[in-house]
């Protein structure tokens, strides 16, 4: 990239020279976007996330790494089964994804050492241990903020809400933040707050109100350049968008979904979420979060999975298959997270404490291997045995997956130069 200006821009630069800009700080800008240059994001073997996150810390040892042969006071009293690769087995609620294995990779080695739900929350959602110093975004904020909008769609979405506030942008703008839909997809009469338009405006009198609008917004930005006026001008300009686009607003429409359909993901908040989720990927958003339940089970956590675990097992493997059908797999990472595990011994309330020295997570598609495992924990779950899993090195792989280059600078308040991810390093047994 040549660093000698062009006639037009020199002339710029003697222009802005007069309000401050001079030539040589021209030049280092010039330079600093040369260097930016190796650093852009591109869409990678994924160009969709759907995040599933379960709040409150769901067990291990009950879902994704069972220990059939650890003293009955660790295995607790559920079984695994088979599932459709040969030799790994999952706890025996999970059916229809034992059915899919051969296209997803339990990770049983993740570990942060937070065992506090806002610390671990906050692990999860930014690949970061937490700062007294700093609020960091989240990886649907840092997604946002590399890659432009498509189809007229949010970038990223929160299904039905942002969870919590470690979803949210941290020192990016607030023009990243999440598009929340404010309504649940179970419910019967679900509808996107702010996707119609409201009674008696017709097409003609929006264009005309979108237009004073643009006027006014033009006038406030003369005057102004705070962060949080180039936010609200870029939420109009995609609610404008979305507002005007059909095929913006069809992609929230889950009842254009046939019975079939709705049925195999199953008439659940599960199912129904990851439904929504997978409609918007398709149409366009690259992130989408979604959360199911609460996995907080300090007691008789056996009578918890087997009512927490029969709908998220079903949405699940329905969306991986329908993924899988549709072609729609090698381009969506599809992810299973929480915040840590549960204590690797029964508590005596017959359930499991906080645990974040080992857990699991699960990754499919968007250029992850399938049929897998990835990492072991010990006899008893209480520790990684092979191949610790940190959450840097976690969030560095699935940014990896999507194109992003983990250890690129961006800007924190005060001008300070943050990398996406500090330290990961890419865990390239996990992809295909």
């Amino acid at each position: 990239m040549s660093l000698m200006p062009s006639r037009r821009e020199f002339l710029h630069v003697g222009f802005a020279g007069g309000i401050g800009l001079t030539l040589d700080g021209f030049l280092r800008a010039k330079q600093a976007q040369a260097d930016l240059k190796d650093y852009q994001s591109t869409e990678g073997t994924a160009k969709s996330v759907i995040f599933i996150y379960l709040p409150g810390g769901m067990c291990h040892q009950e879902t994704f790494d069972p220990k059939p042969y650890a003293p009955v006071e660790y295995r607790g009293s559920m079984n695994p089964i088979a599932t459709n690769v040969e030799g790994i087995q999952i706890n025996e609620m999970f059916t229809h994804t034992a059915k899919v294995c051969d296209k997803i990779a339990i990770c049983r080695s993740m570990t942060h050492g937070e065992a506090a739900h806002e610390r671990g929350t906050h692990n999860m959602f930014t690949g970061y241990r937490p700062s007294p110093a700093l609020s960091f975004p989240s990886m649907g904020s840092v997604v946002s903020h590399e890659f432009g909008p498509r189809n007229n769609l949010p970038q990223y979405v929160c299904i039905p809400n942002q969870p919590n506030e470690f979803a949210g942008t941290g020192y990016l703008s607030s023009s990243y933040a999440p598009f929340s839909l404010g309504a649940d997809p179970a419910a019967g009469n679900f509808t996107v707050r702010d996707l119609k338009l409201p009674g008696g405006v017709d097409d003609t009198r929006f264009t005309r109100r979108r237009n004073i609008l643009d006027a006014v917004n033009s006038h406030f930005n003369a005057k102004e350049k705070a962060d949080s006026l180039k936010a609200v001008d870029s939420f109009y300009q995609r609610a404008y968008a979305m507002v005007s686009s059909e095929k913006a607003r069809e992609a929230f429409n889950i009842e254009a979904e046939s019975a079939a359909t709705r049925d195999a993901y199953g008439r659940t908040q599960a199912g129904a979420r990851m439904l929504l989720a997978r409609r918007l990927v398709e149409a366009g958003s690259r992130f989408v979060t979604l959360t199911y339940g609460g996995w907080d089970m300090h007691d008789n956590i056996n009578a918890g999975i087997r009512n927490q675990v029969p709908a998220l097992d079903q949405g699940y493997a329905a969306l991986i298959s329908d993924l899988a059908t549709r072609g729609m797999l090698d381009e969506t990472l599809v992810c299973i997270a929480t915040e840590f595990g549960r204590t690797p011994k029964i508590n005596a309330t017959a359930g499991r404490d906080h645990w974040p020295k080992v857990f699991s997570v699960v990754m499919a598609g968007g250029g992850i291997k399938g049929g897998i495992t990835y990492g072991t924990s010990n006899a008893t779950a209480s520790e990684p045995e092979d191949d610790a899993l940190g959450v840097e090195d976690w969030a560095t792989t699935i940014y990896k997956c999507l194109g992003i280059v983990a250890d690129k600078e961006l800007m924190a308040p005060g001008d300070r130069p943050i990398e996406i991810v500090n330290g990961g390093k890419v865990r390239t047994a996990l992809l295909a």
